[in-house]
């Protein structure tokens, strides 16, 4: 794996990350990182048919996270150049399939391609947690889930559970909670006391019309190695399930 680290920032990381990856995948196109000031750009891969580019901001680079922050980037990668459906599937083409004739809310139809990037991280996922281990990644999923926990105050309160972001959407939360959850279950990260179980109760108690246990059934249960058909068919579904209308025809 040919990787490049350009601009300020530890290079550490990443070679861990590749040394990570390298013990089980490799990867054809040349990886260029690039360190960004801004501490709000979020870290992402770009595809190209010469190489990949894993942006992230040097404060992401610096932090404790870093190597398995790019460790996940470089398995989306891996699943790229596999040609994964995941990976390859217009998420585009999966939303006028399952949205036509439909009015949809900006803020729904936003959540759907959410909901779409949140079956890429599973796969890309299945190789992070094949590679490395996962400790930090359920350490992360639970403080964001306490973040994202709802706007305002249940009826009736819920003991023990402080509502923390103001800003979060009742809805998607519980989507990503069932995700977060099923992931966790996926590769079996949970004890049966752990915390993200309550957490993810709260959340899904907090947007009754959203399938919960549907979508964390639905995320676990992915199959690993789908064919473009299947997995369309099972994003199709997943978006139609959230913003309503009946399953998807095979």
């Amino acid at each position: 794996m040919d990787l490049r680290v350009q601009g300020s920032g530890p290079a550490a990381p990443f070679l861990g990350a590749r040394d990570l990856l390298e013990t089980e995948h490799d990867l054809s196109l040349p990886v260029h990182v690039r360190v960004r000031e801004n501490p709000d750009e979020r870290t992402w891969a770009a595809h190209y048919n010469d190489r990949h580019v894993l942006n992230i901001s040097r404060q992401a680079a610096s932090s404790a996270l870093a190597r398995e922050l790019a460790l996940h980037e470089f398995a989306h990668m891996a699943r790229y150049e596999q040609e994964h459906p995941s990976h390859v599937q217009s998420t585009e083409e999966v939303l006028y399939l399952a949205l036509a004739g439909k009015r949809v809310e900006r803020r729904k139809l936003a959540h759907c391609y959410q909901i779409a990037n949140h079956m890429k991280d599973i796969y890309a996922d299945d190789i992070t947690l094949s590679v490395g281990p996962g400790e930090k990644l359920l350490a992360f999923l639970e403080s964001s889930l306490a973040r994202a926990l709802a706007d305002q105050p249940p009826t009736p309160p819920r003991p023990g559970l402080e509502r923390i972001s103001p800003a979060a959407d009742p809805e998607i939360t519980a989507v990503n909670a069932a995700f977060a959850l099923a992931l966790a279950e996926r590769h079996d990260l949970l004890e049966s006391d752990h915390r993200l179980y309550d957490l993810a109760s709260a959340a899904a108690l907090d947007a009754p019309t959203v399938d919960f246990d549907g979508f964390r059934r639905r995320f676990r249960e992915l199959t690993a190695d789908p064919g473009s058909s299947a997995y369309r068919r099972v994003l199709v579904e997943a978006t139609r399930s959230y913003v309503g209308g009946e399953p998807a025809a095979d």
